[in-house]
């Protein structure tokens, strides 16, 4: 869904808000809620995300944390020779490393949403009410309904339905939820009537080995979880923070540039709450009377005099010539610099640099990693 972007790379490598890829926002969320034993599940386009997770995901030798990838391969067992066919199906394919000792429960978490939560209040929902699969929802009001899968519980919080994308008015009612039962959980419902799943699931660990041994499920929204609300006690777990599902490519355009503007509805600044990423040692932007509005600029950019910059998310390295307008875009950066010598070649030889050229004007738009753009071009 988020093709061009995820042609040379995995989905959770895409970068974001200049300096971040989607894949900090889970794995900084586990962090900060005391999670240290971490598996990412890998297939397509993956390299990217493996360096970026190696190199900045490291625990101390005496804590006993890691984060591990676990690619898809090929093995001696014939029911692991494919391809990953489902979120579901990874997981089946990696359950020896769910089967380890001491381990009780399993969260499963989506590599492209946008939001921050404690799990130790999932955690802490899932164990009061003695669940054996616990699943994350947050309120929405009816006319987002048939974008979202949509559950409907008990008086206690038990799920007792789920439709995915409901479309009609008769469907929405068949899984509403009643305002009043949003407000007595503590969170104000302000015309919100569904319940929407937000792709985050806890499994008592016994339970989700047992569910995917015992059928050929390859989804979990799709499949493990309806089957779950019939066979096992689901229960809900509120939550009302900011949360956005970013992987299209309108989703991703607009979440970012929402994180641009003066107050962004996601603050990466949060008292022992940060989002990590990785420490690249890059030198401060520096910007040479030009005029930024509205904007992200990330580390080690130049800005040259005359340049435009408004309402825009500018990442890591990017040289902006003099006199070029950028609005309304995200320019995704550079992975290395040039040097001199280099760039020298290029003038001489007529070809764009690594740069966004002199009096270049870029509207709406979104600029993938080491893009050469010359002098005076227009892209709107």
């Amino acid at each position: 869904r988020l093709f061009p972007l995820t042609r040379y790379r995995s989905k959770p490598a895409v970068p974001l808000a200049g300096k971040y890829r989607l894949v900090d926002i889970p794995l900084s969320n586990c962090i900060n809620s005391g999670i240290s034993r971490i598996y990412v599940l890998t297939q397509f386009n993956s390299v990217s995300l493996h360096r970026h997770i190696r190199q900045t995901y490291e625990f101390d030798l005496f804590h006993g944390g890691f984060v591990e990838i676990l690619a898809a391969q090929q093995t001696m067992d014939e029911a692991e020779t494919d391809w990953y066919q489902g979120t579901a199906d990874a997981v089946r394919k990696q359950l020896r490393y769910v089967e380890q000792p001491e381990v009780d429960h399993v969260l499963v978490l989506s590599g492209d949403q946008l939001y921050r939560m404690d799990f130790r209040d999932m955690m802490r929902t899932h164990q009061q009410t003695k669940a054996d699969v616990t699943i994350a929802a947050i309120p929405v009001v009816r006319e987002q309904a048939p974008s979202f899968g949509i559950m409907r519980v008990s008086a206690t919080g038990k799920v007792e339905g789920f439709l995915e994308k409901p479309q009609t008015d008769e469907e929405i009612d068949m899984v509403r939820t009643d305002p009043a039962w949003i407000d007595a959980h503590g969170i104000p419902s302000r015309g919100r009537e569904c319940l929407a799943s937000m792709g985050i699931y806890l499994f008592n660990r016994d339970v989700l080995v047992d569910l995917l041994r015992k059928t050929n499920y390859q989804d979990f929204g799709k499949e493990v979880f309806p089957a779950s609300i019939r066979a096992k006690h689901v229960h809900v777990h509120l939550f009302d923070g900011y949360w956005e599902d970013i992987g299209t490519i309108r989703a991703f355009y607009q979440a970012n540039l929402a994180l641009a503007s003066p107050k962004p509805p996601f603050e990466f600044v949060a008292m022992g709450r940060p989002i990590y990423s990785r420490p690249r040692f890059l030198p401060p932007t520096r910007i040479e009377n030009a005029t930024v509005r509205r904007s992200l600029i990330a580390d080690g950019c130049f800005i040259e005099e005359g340049a435009v910059i408004e309402n825009s998310v500018i990442g890591l390295r990017c040289r902006i010539e003099k006199n070029a307008v950028i609005r309304n875009s995200i320019l995704m950066g550079a992975d290395f610099y040039q040097s001199p010598d280099d760039r020298q070649a290029d003038r001489e030889a007529g070809r764009p640099g690594l740069e966004i050229g002199e009096g270049t004007e870029i509207d709406t738009a979104i600029i993938d990693k080491n893009c050469r753009i010359g002098r005076g071009v227009r892209i709107a």
